[in-house]
């Protein structure tokens, strides 16, 4: 066959159908899936998930179980205040219970150390001025344990004692803004006086005294942090003496307390 006789534009034009032709043809190929494509499940791979830690409060909670044993003699005096000529005994054995039979310095203990593993629980760093109720160590050295450890609070446990056996309730002692030593520490040892003491009151259902200002306590006026006395009941009264007594009530005790610890560092940061 003699095809000389196309034209260059015949030409042209064959070559632009077979190019379309072609094209045309792959792209409807791409298009169609195929069956061994259709029959793959899609699969969502899920990531490992970290578990979740526990906040971490960087506060260092100084704990001071009050007084001691008797059979340590701590009847040796020292400053009641950095730089002070008023010397007074440099610990003391504190009251007991007239029903429970039980000793200040025990109760005092046990509520401290339990009170450290509820804060520890809570991501708090914790201090314990005495850990037995051997260990001879003043007022003055265990406010500057505190001191130099650098903790933010330091929290004296202590119960009270009275003459009148109807005295009951709960109550907290801070230094006053008068204080020529630690006044400058009165007004954030009062707000963290009030806060545990409603705290604790709430939790055992002692009946709240109140903050009170003294500015005679040792312990008090060789700190450098805001410092609280918690009075937890009269140990001279029967309903608060039998009740601290008991093991159960010592852990909603202490719970109280934490709690308090725990509200206080909220409202402060």
């Amino acid at each position: 066959m003699d095809i000389n006789w196309i034209s260059k534009a015949g030409w042209t034009c064959i070559a632009t159908l077979l190019v379309t032709v072609f094209f045309t043809g792959c792209t409807g190929a791409q298009q169609q899936p195929t069956a061994e494509q259709e029959t793959i499940p899609e699969v969502t791979v899920e990531q490992p998930q970290e578990k979740a830690q526990p906040d971490k409060k960087d506060f260092l909670i100084a704990i001071d179980p009050g007084h001691q044993s008797w059979e340590i003699d701590m009847s040796a005096t020292e400053p009641n205040a950095p730089g002070s000529s008023v010397m007074k005994a440099k610990a003391t054995t504190g009251t007991m219970g007239t029903f429970s039979g039980t000793y200040e310095y025990d109760l005092n203990l046990d509520i401290s150390l339990r009170l450290r593993e509820l804060l520890k629980q809570q991501g708090f760093s914790t201090l314990l001025t005495r850990e037995d109720n051997e260990t001879a160590i003043s007022n003055a050295e265990r406010a500057t344990m505190a001191n130099d450890a650098g903790a933010d609070i330091l929290l004296r446990i202590h119960a009270n004692g009275s003459e009148n056996p109807e005295a009951s309730g709960a109550l907290a002692l801070v230094p006053s803004a008068e204080n020529v030593y630690v006044g400058n520490l009165s007004e954030k040892s009062t707000h963290l006086a009030q806060t545990i003491l409603q705290s604790y009151c709430d939790a055992t259902g002692i009946e709240n005294l109140g903050v009170q200002y003294n500015d005679i306590m040792t312990g008090i006026n060789w700190s450098a942090q805001p410092v609280v006395i918690l009075e937890m009941g009269f140990m001279t009264n029967e309903h608060d003496d039998l009740s601290m007594a008991q093991d159960a009530f010592r852990q909603t005790m202490a719970e109280g307390i934490a709690e308090g610890v725990k509200t206080y560092f909220e409202t402060v940061e």
